[in-house]
Parts: C-alpha cells; structure tokens; sequence
C-alpha cells in the first residue's frame, strides 16, 4: 500500500509570488537552496534538489493550486510516480502552503514529510522573509 500525507505552513509571501517561484527555475532554485529547472506549463518537465527529484506538471491553476506528477532518486525504476498537490490560500501575514502528497512508495512516506519541512518550508521562509 502506497503512502500518502498532508503537510502545512504559513510563509511570508503571496499567492502568488510562491506559485511564480515555484514553477520558476532561478527563483526555485533560490528559495530552496538546490539547483532546480522547471518548464512551467501543463505537461512541462521539472527537477529539484539538483535532479533529485523530477517530474511534471499535471494541473496549474494560478496562484492557487499545482498538481505535479512527482519522483526521488529513491523511488524504484518500477515503481509509479506519486502525486503531488500544492494548495496556495491567502492568510493573515503570508500564505498557508499545503502539500498534499500521495502514491509514495511504501514506508517512504515519513521521510519524505520531514523532507518537505526541513528542505521546502524552511528555506521558503527564510528566502521569502530576505526577499519580501
């Protein structure tokens, strides 16, 4: 059985500024820290954490939701790409950026939650603090 989990936080920035740098390569690259490339349309090709993960754009609804089809280096060749959606919702101070990650590999499903924690929200909030 896959796993699957939801994860949240407030960062310091729009909408819109996190949709537009996540689907950017220089500003993607920038708020995490790690070289990325990313090809921001439907159907576009993407990577990150220098090409530790890839994938592709399967819904982009602007400054509000992205829906890519999501993979590590860890996954087996075999195995299926999870699905991963990325809600953007404005709040008091910032936005509340939830990841919504499911079809992941079997008992890998805890690493990466703290993944997205320490090498996705973390550093956004910093680099959206030094920017905005």
């Amino acid at each position: 059985m896959a796993d699957s989990f939801s994860v949240s936080r407030v960062l310091p920035a729009t909408p819109q500024q996190i949709y537009e740098a996540w689907l950017d390569t220089d500003d993607h690259s920038e708020m995490t820290g790690a070289p990325a490339t990313c090809d921001p349309k439907v159907g576009g090709a993407f990577t990150a954490w220098a090409g530790y993960i890839e994938g592709t754009n399967v819904v982009l609804e602007p400054f509000s939701r992205i829906v890519q089809r999501w993979r590590t280096l860890e996954f087996l060749d075999d195995a299926p790409d999870s699905l991963l959606e990325i809600t953007l919702a404005p709040s008091n101070g910032g936005t509340i950026v939830t990841i919504n990650h499911r079809g992941i590999p079997e008992g890998q499903g805890g690493a990466y939650k703290v993944g997205w924690a320490d090498h996705y929200f973390d550093p956004m909030a910093a680099h959206f603090r030094l920017v905005y």
